[in-house]
C-alpha cells in the first residue's frame, strides 16, 4: 500500500535506479526464454486452476483453448506467469494488469461520456515488474500475426512498434509532473497523436467504425439483446450453457437461497461505491439474474449477470458480479496487502485505468455453493469496443501494436516510477530488439502448450466440449 515519503528521491537518483538495474538484468537479456526439463507441466498448471471452478464448465474452457494457439494464450495466463516468475527480472515494480494480451486493451466509456482507449481486465492485477506486462502483450501480438499468416519480419514489426511506443512514451511520462501523468488518458479522438504519422483513410475509417459501434454497446443495447418480457416482466433469455437464468439452474429452495444471496451482494457491495454512486445505485431495484459463460480465461469462474430497473421496464442496467481469485501473479510476486480478491481486482482496475466504470466495486459473499467467495461488480457494457486481429493487415496491426503499447505505459506510470523505467529502458533499440526475439519465442513456446493441450484431451487426461458460439 502506498505511503507518504518523507525525504523522496530525487529525479536523478530516480534515473540512477534505473539504470543500475541493468547490471542485474541488461536489458539484451530480456530475448531470452528458456525451457527446460524443470519447466512445470502447462497442463498441471491449468488443472490446478480448474480446480477450484464450476466442474461442468471446466470442458467448455478447454474447448475454447483448443480452437487455437491464441485462444489458448488467452487462457494461459497463468502458465506465463510461471515462466516469467521464473527468470531475472528488473525490480522495478509498477501495477501490472497481470494479462496485458492484445484483446485486453479496447474502447471504453468514461464517467463523463468520453470514449477513451484503455486496459479492460484486471483479474490478474497485483504490483510486479513492468516488463512482464509488455513481453505479454509483445507475445500475444507475434501469436495474432501468425494466425494471420503474417510473414515473421511483419510480425517482428508489429512487436517493434508496440515496445517502441512503449518505451518512448514512457519517457515523454519521466518529463512530466506527477498530476500530469495522473491526468493523463488516451480519448479516442486524440489517439492519432500517439502515433508518429497520421493514420491513413483506410485506418481513419476503421476507427470511426469502431468508436460508432462501440457507443451501440449500452446496458439499453445488452437488454434488448439479453432478455425479453415473461408475463409482462423483462426476463434474462436462456441460452445454456453459456446464460442460464437462475430459476433454470437451481430450482427450488436451493434456487431461492443463491437468488437471496446475489440480491445481498448487489446491496452490500454498495459500501464499496462512493456516496453519490450508492445514491444512484439505489435508485434500481434487482428483477432477474443468471450465470454468464465469459472470455476464454475466465471459463469456469462464478459469473453473474443481474438485471436491474430503474424508473420502468425501459431503464435497465445490468451488472455482472464476478468471482475473484488470488492472481496468477502471487505465487511470484507475493499475496496482494487486500485480504478480499475482488478489492484486489478493483484497487488495481482504478490505479491502472484513468476512467473506471462509475459501479465498479466488490463484496465477500456467504452461501454460494456452500462457500465464502470474493466478488467485484462492474457494468456488463458501457461503450465496449473490441478489436478484431483477425481483421487485421501487418500495418493495421502495428498502429494498434502503438496504441496498446503507448497505453500500456500510461497504466505503468500512474503506479511504477516512470523516471526509473525510461532510464532502464533508455533512448535506443536495445530493449525493444530483445523484446522482438523473446515473443517470437515465447510463441513458439505457446505452440507447444498448445499441443500439450491437445494431446491431454486425446489421450483422456482432460475433457474438451467443443465451444457453442462457434
Amino acid at each position: 500500500m502506498a505511503t507518504m515519503h518523507d525525504d523522496p528521491l530525487s529525479p536523478a537518483e530516480r534515473a540512477a535506479l534505473g539504470k543500475e538495474a541493468r547490471a542485474r538484468v541488461p536489458r539484451s537479456a530480456h530475448a531470452v526464454h528458456e525451457s527446460d526439463e524443470k519447466r512445470p507441466d502447462p497442463i498441471d498448471i491449468i488443472e490446478r486452476q480448474s480446480a477450484a471452478r464450476v466442474p461442468e464448465l471446466v470442458p467448455v474452457r478447454y474447448g475454447r483453448m483448443l480452437e487455437s494457439p491464441f485462444r489458448f494464450y488467452r487462457g494461459a495466463a497463468a502458465i506465463m506467469a510461471s515462466d516469467l516468475g521464473a527468470a531475472a527480472h528488473t525490480g522495478l515494480f509498477a501495477q501490472l494488469c497481470g494479462d496485458a494480451h492484445l484483446l485486453n486493451f479496447r474502447l471504453l466509456a468514461s464517467p463523463e461520456r468520453h470514449l477513451v482507449f484503455d486496459i479492460n481486465d484486471f483479474d490478474e492485477t497485483l504490483p510486479g515488474p513492468f516488463e512482464w506486462d509488455v513481453k505479454r502483450l509483445a507475445a500475444s501480438l507475434v501469436i495474432a500475426g501468425r494466425a494471420n499468416g503474417f510473414p515473421a519480419k511483419e510480425s517482428d514489426g508489429v512487436v517493434r512498434a508496440g515496445v517502441e511506443s512503449y518505451r518512448e512514451r514512457m519517457r515523454e511520462f519521466a518529463g512530466l509532473r506527477t498530476l500530469d501523468v495522473w491526468y493523463a488518458r488516451d480519448d479516442f479522438d486524440q489517439i492519432a497523436a500517439l502515433l508518429p504519422e497520421p493514420p491513413g483513410k483506410q485506418e481513419e475509417r476503421r476507427a470511426s467504425r469502431a468508436a460508432a459501434k462501440a457507443r451501440t454497446r449500452t446496458s439499453l443495447q445488452a437488454a434488448a439483446k439479453l432478455t425479453r418480457v415473461v408475463d409482462g416482466a423483462p426476463r434474462i433469455v436462456s441460452d445454456p450453457p453459456l446464460i442460464t437464468p437462475l430459476a433454470e439452474l437451481l430450482p427450488g429452495t436451493e434456487g431461492e437461497e443463491l437468488a437471496q444471496a446475489l440480491r445481498e451482494l448487489v446491496a452490500d457491495y454498495a459500501h464499496s461505491l462512493s456516496s453519490e454512486r450508492r445514491h444512484l445505485l439505489s435508485r434500481f431495484h434487482v428483477v432477474d439474474m443468471a450465470r454468464k459463460v465469459v472470455g476464454v480465461g475466465s471459463v469456469g469462474t462464478r459469473c453473474w449477470i443481474i438485471l436491474l430497473l430503474g424508473r420502468d421496464d425501459e431503464d435497465p442496467l445490468l451488472l455482472q458480479a464476478k468471482e475473484a481469485g488470488e492472481s496468477v501473479l502471487a505465487p511470484h510476486c507475493g499475496a496482494s496487502p487486500y485480504e478480499n480478491q475482488g478489492e484486489r481486482v478493483v484497487a488495481g482496475q482504478r490505479l491502472m485505468q484513468a476512467a473506471a466504470d462509475i459501479f465498479l466495486g466488490w463484496e465477500h459473499v456467504t452461501g454460494i455453493d456452500g462457500r465464502e467467495r470474493d466478488f467485484y461488480v462492474r457494468q456488463l457494457r458501457d461503450w465496449k469496443g473490441i478489436a478484431r486481429p483477425e481483421t487485421m493487415d501487418p500495418g493495421t496491426l502495428a498502429l494498434f501494436a502503438r496504441i496498446c503499447g503507448a497505453s500500456l505505459a500510461r497504466a505503468h506510470a500512474r503506479s511504477g516510477d516512470p523516471i526509473a523505467i525510461a532510464a532502464y529502458l533508455g533512448r535506443g533499440t536495445t530493449f525493444d530488439r530483445a523484446l522482438v526475439e523473446f515473443a517470437r519465442a515465447y510463441a513458439d513456446q505457446n505452440e507447444r502448450d498448445h499441443q500439450a493441450l491437445t494431446d491431454a484431451v486425446t489421450e483422456g487426461r482432460v475433457i474438451a466440449l467443443a465451444d457453442p458460439t462457434v
